[in-house]
């Protein structure tokens, strides 16, 4: 009776190993090779537990179950993840016509009902490698025949989460996890990243406006194909969308003395912004071969592509690329920007710091070590700085001297920036005095007596909305006055929707304006498809004219005094800003003139 129990209990462990393993494989986006490995490793290990284990010393099963065990973790993490390129549509309508660039000819693919073509991984300038890293951006090298555009070319080299943790992100986070055969994969990653793409509408017949896309992550992550702010959906309404990578992180923001002795114009730190006007560049040089109108071009970007919108702004380098502007949940323009920016002498003791952190005596020994290497150092090199070329002021500066680019812009912020940045350092009756005190010091007493909370869920809401304020909101509060000032018309969101993804969190609105939100797709109703429609008629009639005012819609306002918003959410119609009581604090915190 008592082997019969232990075999039983055996099976019961068993069958449970079986499932966390099923379970790991598929977290772990494991090709079915791997699949298959593990699970005859599985079946291997019962078979010879149960022929020649069974009875045998407890040390000697442990051993072979640890055996198990690490044969398990080398065939997961090893031989079974294999790097792809994301496909430039997941079906394909057939191949677009063949154009001819400054630099080759190029063939792209249309989507499955043929109404967009997508051109993927066009070169926009040399791989910044060996000699060119740390170097600006110089041109492409020309090919000969017919490049074939059809996949996403590698992002760019950043910190990667494993498989497993943004599989649970997807779950806990963005709800939106499936079990698929056919994401088990790692997408490709590389120095040589310097690629855009393009999706235009297969019925171009006039020139067509253009929108250039910068993609966030707080300048150390991110990658072009994301889908929801994917190009397909405003192409569709007659926009020519481009996107691309930019070196991320230390590739990107590194400054040292040494480097900018080197460049011609004395710059250092701003190699990702470089990135980023040589694609405009690239843009004005060839959008006319793909039926675009190089005069009017929109810059666009969310985040840290926000931030970086906001300082090509105001770039001398970057002057005649764009004429109207597009900031999402980001700025660069306060006093104190909160992110996303330093100055040149914090951004040389970083340099400092990091060469140091490498043991490297000069560059060269840096432009030695392998990229895989170097981006341990993206946590602390991915900021925008005045380097005295492509920004030769702060943002802020730039706008009180009337300097600035863009001649319109539209911005906006959402509800709950801030709750994914605090998901694991919530506010709670216990924390929140001390949270406020430590942040806003002599005006805490000020801010605790507009924000008091009486519940621990009062004080996470209202955390949550003091940390979006300090991060977001204010940013774009100083940008609306700016602008107005500088004599543009202005247009400012507050986005509220909620959904069974992401609602109104950081990025929430993005699948709204850029009209991607999936047909089949249960985490979204009638009503957050009808506001897609609406959001992105919004952002297509400001790309095109620059007033998102049009037939059929709502009359979005221009913003007077920074205090007047669209609200979209489950209404749409004009709405107080409800983050000034925070805003006019952090005036008075950061010294804001209006002069």
């Amino acid at each position: 009776m008592k082997t019969k129990t232990r075999s039983t209990g055996f099976w019961v462990f068993f069958a449970l190993l079986a499932v966390a393993l099923t379970a790991l494989l598929e977290l772990n986006k494991n090709n079915l090779a791997a699949w298959a490995v593990c699970l005859a490793l599985l079946g291997l290990y019962a078979f010879l537990r149960q022929r020649f284990l069974r009875g045998r010393h407890f040390y000697l099963r442990l051993a072979a179950l640890l055996a198990l065990l690490a044969l398990l973790c080398q065939v997961m993490w090893g031989v079974g993840r294999p790097y792809k390129h994301r496909p430039a549509v997941e079906k394909s309508g057939g191949m677009t016509e063949v154009l001819s660039l400054r630099d080759g000819k190029v063939q792209g693919v249309k989507t499955a009902d043929g109404a967009v073509e997508v051109f993927t991984g066009i070169p926009y300038a040399k791989p910044p490698v060996g000699e060119l890293r740390w170097k600006a951006p110089e041109d492409p090298e020309p090919w000969s025949g017919v490049r074939t555009c059809v996949q996403f070319a590698p992002m760019s080299m950043q910190p990667r989460n494993s498989e497993i943790y943004n599989s649970l992100s997807r779950i806990v986070g963005f709800h939106d996890y499936e079990v698929s055969l056919h994401d088990n994969f790692r997408d490709a990653v590389s120095e040589d990243s310097l690629y855009l793409n393009l999706w235009r509408p297969a019925e171009t017949g006039e020139k067509l406006p253009v929108l250039v896309y910068i993609h966030g992550g707080s300048l150390q992550t991110g990658q072009p194909w994301y889908a929801d702010y994917s190009g397909e959906g405003l192409a569709r309404k007659g926009v020519i969308v481009v996107n691309f990578g930019y070196r991320l992180g230390v590739f990107g923001f590194l400054a040292t003395e040494e480097l900018a002795r080197e460049d011609p114009n004395g710059s250092t730190g701003n190699y990702g912004l470089m990135d980023q006007i040589k694609a405009l560049e690239w843009v004005r040089d060839n959008i006319a071969d793909f039926g675009g109108d190089p005069e009017n071009v929109t810059l666009a970007g969310e985040s840290a592509g926000a931030a970086c919108v906001t300082a090509l702004c105001t770039s001398p380098a970057a002057k005649g690329l764009f004429r109207r502007a597009i900031a999402e949940s980001s700025t660069t323009t306060a006093p104190v920007p909160q992110h996303s920016f330093r100055l040149m002498d914090e951004a040389l003791q970083t340099g400092r710091e990091t060469m140091a952190r490498f043991g490297a005596e000069n560059i060269a020994r840096m432009r030695a070590l392998p990229a895989e290497k170097l981006v341990e150092a993206a946590d602390t090199n991915h900021h925008i700085t005045v380097d005295g070329y492509v920004l030769t002021q702060t943002p802020c500066e730039a706008y009180k001297a009337g300097e600035h680019n863009e001649e319109a812009f539209l911005h906006g912020f959402n509800a709950e920036e801030g709750t994914p940045f605090i998901l694991f350092d919530q506010g709670n009756l216990k924390n929140y005095e001390g949270k406020v005190r430590a942040y806003f010091k002599e005006y805490a007493d000020e801010v605790l007596s507009l924000y008091a909370p009486a519940s621990d869920e009062e004080a996470r809401t209202m955390w949550m909305q003091l940390y979006s304020g300090v991060y977001f909101t204010h940013g774009h509060y100083c940008l609306s006055r700016q602008a107005i000032r500088a004599g543009e018309p202005v247009w400012e969101y507050f986005f509220a929707k909620e959904n069974g993804r992401l609602s109104a969190w950081h990025s929430g609105e993005e699948v709204y304006c850029y009209n991607n939100i999936p047909a089949d797709s249960k985490l979204y109703d009638e009503a957050d498809r009808q506001l897609a429609d609406l959001f992105s008629d919004y952002f297509v009639n400001f790309i095109r004219t620059g007033d998102p005012n049009g037939e059929g819609l709502p009359r979005w306002e221009q913003s007077t005094d920074g205090t007047n918003l669209m609200f979209l959410g489950v209404t749409q119609e004009m709405h107080t800003d409800l983050y000034l009581p925070i805003d006019e604090i952090l005036d008075r915190m950061q010294g804001w003139e209006v002069k």
